[in-house]
């Protein structure tokens, strides 16, 4: 029986694996070079031991422990400070590319039909799901390897082999579990939609969780999977039961999602959809109606999501403050400005990380779009009396709401959680002003994005690449000491930092000239190329 279930699963996880040839390996070169050249950067700037030190004391305040998890700062040494601040922030990378792969190959391959085709020729009812287990275990395994021997070979004192092999096995435990967490969503819900939606949703509220656990009560951040990456304590103790107890709650993922497969129908999920309306409402018979309603869910999930965000790290803020008033080496570290608070001097820090999240469910939602044409939708709607310029429109005016939805929820619950924790409190107008200067930053983006569907479809992918440029010459900028040059490259490289630096309009106002510049252009392509089918 087990046989007949898991017939010519061999093949076709060759065939996944064809499907993949591009993809993953770009995933793994990108997760390769980010982890190998950062201990490189570090010996370069932290020569010696007296500088880690320095680096650890900026280090030790509940903002940085919120945002890259506890470390081993009493002994700083290039392999404590390297697991520090970056594994837990790769693994949440090493989960977002699971949960991608892993539905690209369950229930999105299902909600297309190409499953169903493969299930009329000799194969067995598991044999799909397994070999995309087997794909993705295996790309884990890769992932794991080269990491930890690439990080051995470099040859640094403190990052022995042990601790190298340690620091690649979260990378890929993390990968192994959020895999394990798609899949059994691909289970649960009807659509791939769902199923990322779900599954990165739990990603979030893992780090979210691990934040708020680590700064209060470090034993409860047990209860997040990514609070077992941390506990390993690599370069340091070199725990492996954490890692060990992640795999094996992988392989009950995976079984459970076995299970479940096993026992539903072709193309059903196990949390059914609820039947509509008998008749439309005027508003839904519309481009922007039907637009909005098939981004209901993802975005009340992200609005939520986004609000705990900033109310996570603003709850932390009163911790910051008595925390540099004790510290007399890191009121000498930071650059004081008068008339600020500490606490507020660190606000641009926040609002890099909490802009960037709210730039991706505005882009998700303008590439729904290219998501509905390349399954052949649109069409239905254009056959009407629709035009491709309302279509498009309607898109875009959902991206532009979401997005200043987004960073207005997350500057909320900055303020009001930050307000509660801070015994003078915080003023709205400049945490919600800081947090609205990035707004014409994320128009570029999403204007970037209507560009490509407008011009180059297949490449719409190629805007998170941008996004996560971003990300990296921003948050790392100076970690590796960028050139101002490498910065500006990114829409968000001109914001001011408010309320540090002085604030300055011209260059939001340039931002938004090149948005509505992107956008026109945008349009004139879509109404010129011919349509998916």
């Amino acid at each position: 029986m087990a046989g007949k279930l898991m017939a010519n699963t061999a093949h076709l996880s060759l065939f996944i694996l064809r499907l993949d040839r591009i993809r993953a390996p770009l995933w793994l070169l990108g997760l390769t070079f980010f982890t190998i050249v950062v201990p490189i950067a570090f010996s370069e700037m932290y020569g010696s031991q007296q500088e880690r030190d320095v680096m650890a004391q900026t280090m030790v305040n509940p903002a940085m422990t919120a945002m890259v998890g506890p470390g081993d700062l009493e002994n700083y040494t290039l392999g404590a400070m390297t697991a520090h601040q970056m594994l837990l922030m790769t693994a949440v990378v090493v989960g977002l590319m699971s949960i991608l792969l892993v539905s690209r190959h369950t229930r999105a391959d299902e909600e297309e039909g190409r499953l169903e085709m493969i299930r009329s020729l000799p194969t067995g009812r598991l044999s799909y799901l397994n070999s995309a287990f087997i794909v993705i275990t295996g790309i884990c395994a890769v992932l794991a390897l080269i990491n930890g021997f690439g990080l051995y070979a470099l040859g640094f004192e403190s990052m022995d082999l042990e601790g190298s092999l340690l620091y690649g096995a979260a990378l890929g435990a993390a990968g192994l579990f959020f895999a394990g967490v798609t899949a059994v969503f691909a289970q649960l819900t009807e659509t791939s939609r769902g199923t990322v939606g779900y599954s990165i949703a739990l990603l979030l509220m893992a780090y979210l969780i691990r934040a708020i656990t680590d700064v209060t009560d470090e034993s409860l951040s047990w209860l997040s999977p990514l609070g077992w990456v941390t506990k390993a304590e690599v370069y340091s103790a070199n725990n492996w039961m954490p890692i060990v107890l992640m795999i094996v709650v992988s392989a009950l993922l995976y079984a459970l999602a076995n299970y479940l497969n096993a026992i539903r129908d072709l193309e059903s999920g196990f949390l059914p959809s609820k039947p509509g309306r008998r008749y439309a409402s005027r508003f839904l018979q519309s481009p922007l109606g039907l637009a909005l309603r098939l981004q209901k869910t993802g975005t009340i999930a992200w609005a939520i999501g986004m609000y705990v965000l900033g109310a996570s790290y603003g709850s932390i803020l009163g911790d910051l403050e008595s925390f540099f008033s004790n510290n007399e080496m890191m009121k000498q570290l930071l650059q004081t400005k008068e008339g600020l608070t500490l606490t507020e001097q660190f606000i641009p820090m926040l609002m890099i990380v909490i802009s960037l999240m709210a730039t991706v469910p505005p882009v998700m939602a303008m590439n729904k779009l290219c998501g509905e044409e390349k399954k052949e939708r649109i069409i239905h709607l254009l056959g009407r009396a629709v035009s491709r310029t309302e279509l498009l429109g309607s898109y875009l005016g959902i991206a532009v709401i979401n997005g200043f939805l987004m960073i207005s929820l997350a500057a909320f619950g900055l303020w009001s959680a930050g307000t509660a924790a801070i015994e003078e409190g915080l003023s709205f107008g400049m945490i919600y002003g800081a947090a609205l200067s990035y707004y014409p930053a994320m128009l570029v983006m999403i204007s970037a994005a209507v560009s490509l569907i407008g011009y180059f479809p297949k490449l719409t992918s190629l805007i998170w690449l941008y996004v996560f440029y971003s990300f990296v010459v921003l948050y790392f900028g100076s970690l590796f000491r960028f050139s101002d040059w490498i910065g500006n490259l990114s829409p968000f490289g001109h914001v001011p930092q408010a309320p540090v630096e002085e604030f300055s309009i011209m260059p939001l106002i340039v931002l938004s000239i090149i948005s509505v510049a992107l956008s026109l252009l945008g349009f004139i392509g879509f109404n010129k190329r011919d349509i998916e089918n």
